[in-house]
């Protein structure tokens, strides 16, 4: 299986090294690495363009305005080759440098439509903060997340062929809608039951977390009234 990590920046240059070596460190051969870039400012462009030759051509990258991030990844889904997708924002990495091969491992021949598994919360220096509060549960469909976003976005690995655009009407939380339209045209959902991810917990402004929090509500209500 091919897999396509698509990463979307903005003036990352301080945390887009992390994801960059995460990458490369993969034992699993069959990747590639998709920079959508907003435009940024600082060097995040420059690092970039030094990581390029280490990839061996398995990474390409854009650096132009955008309309945010759903839009960046919406791009960068467009330009995948990859059977599966996998979304890792500048400072999250892999759980380990074989999560890659263990999922290969874990789903054996068979080709599930969403592969997902556990998420753990890290700093920026790259400590254990604890695994994430929501549980990803035994077994997954499109009405879990009406207990709430129980995978994290970058621990759910969808099929290309299946994944829709992100809706840009939604600021924050579109990965929320789009986990549950992959879930509504999946056929197949598999649980690895491995800690996938480590994500870079930042905090979020009071101001955009109450405004996600609404459009999550919303996005809510649409599906499960």
């Amino acid at each position: 299986m091919k897999v396509s990590v698509i990463t979307a920046t903005w003036n990352s240059g301080k945390t887009l090294c992390t994801t960059l070596d995460s990458v490369l460190s993969q034992s699993y051969p069959d990747i590639e690495h998709i920079i959508v870039d907003g435009g940024s400012t600082d060097n995040t462009m420059e690092i970039v363009r030094e990581y390029e030759p280490r990839y061996n051509g398995r990474l390409r990258f854009i650096s132009e305005p955008d309309k945010g991030i759903y839009d960046a990844m919406n791009k960068g889904m467009h330009l995948a080759k990859g059977e599966y997708l996998i979304f890792l924002n500048a400072g999250d990495t892999f759980h380990s440098e074989n999560t890659l091969a263990d999922i290969a491992v874990s789903i054996g021949s068979s080709r599930p439509d969403v592969i997902y598994g556990e998420t753990a919360l890290v700093n920026d220096k790259r400590e254990f903060l604890g695994m994430r509060r929501l549980k990803t549960p035994e077994t997954l469909n499109w009405k879990s997340f009406r207990m709430g976003m129980l995978v994290c976005h970058q621990a759910f690995i969808a099929k290309r062929t299946l994944a829709p655009d992100y809706d840009l009407s939604y600021r924050f939380s579109s990965d929320f809608d789009w986990c549950i339209r992959c879930m509504k045209r999946a056929g197949t959902l598999w649980n690895t039951h491995l800690t996938l991810i480590d994500y870079l917990n930042e905090g979020v402004t009071t101001r955009n977390h109450k405004a996600s929090l609404k459009e999550r509500y919303n996005i809510m209500v649409k599906y499960y009234g």
